[in-house]
C-alpha cells in the first residue's frame, strides 16, 4: 500500500470526492426541477379552472 507516491492517494481521494459531489449536486438539481415543474403545473391547472368558470358564467 505504501509503494505508491503520496500524491497518487490525494488524486484518488479527489476523484472519489468529485464523484460524490456530482451525485449530490445531480440529486439537488432534480429536486429543484421537480419543484419548478410542480409549481408551473399548478399555475397551468389554475388557468384551466378559471377558463372553465368563465365559460360556465357566459352560458
Amino acid at each position: 500500500m505504501l509503494s505508491l507516491p503520496w500524491w497518487v492517494y490525494i488524486v484518488v481521494a479527489g476523484i472519489i470526492f468529485s464523484g460524490y459531489m456530482t451525485v449530490r449536486t445531480a440529486a439537488r438539481e432534480r429536486e429543484i426541477d421537480e419543484a419548478f415543474i410542480e409549481k408551473e403545473g399548478e399555475i397551468y391547472m389554475e388557468r384551466i379552472r378559471e377558463e372553465k368558470m368563465r365559460r360556465r358564467q357566459s352560458l
